[in-house]
């Protein structure tokens, strides 16, 4: 099987920065799409950032022109810059990932991580 294991989360203060990693780790295949979303207290989970296999990116309005996703696919991982953080920014972020495994190459399912906690203090 797979697994998705994020770290880096922690505690910082407004205006800081984090950098969180989702390493992936099993009978991959491959990797198609990959992606960071976050749940705060009494919220829904919501879509961070999204990478593609091919490189194409996007992300949600409010974070735009803070953070940054990225992906080493050699490493299997996935990584999320977070810089000039808010505290509106304060969730847990999950990681997931669109995943081959062998033997079954020709189908992809979907995996989700275990959820890194991220504290913004004002």
């Amino acid at each position: 099987q797979v697994q998705l294991v994020e770290s880096g989360g922690g505690l910082v203060q407004a205006g800081g920065s984090l950098r969180l990693s989702c390493a992936a780790s099993g009978s991959i295949f491959s990797i198609k799409t990959m992606a960071w979303h976050r749940q705060a207290p009494g919220k829904q989970r919501e879509l961070v950032a999204i990478i593609t296999s091919g490189g194409i990116i996007n992300y949600t309005d409010s974070v735009k022109g803070r953070f940054t996703i990225s992906r080493d696919n050699a490493k299997n991982t996935l990584y999320l810059q977070m810089n000039s953080l808010k505290p509106e920014d304060t969730a847990v972020y999950y990681c997931n990932g669109e995943i081959a495994i062998w033997p079954r190459v020709g189908t992809s399912s979907e995996y989700w991580g275990q959820g890194t906690q991220v504290t913004v203090s004002s």
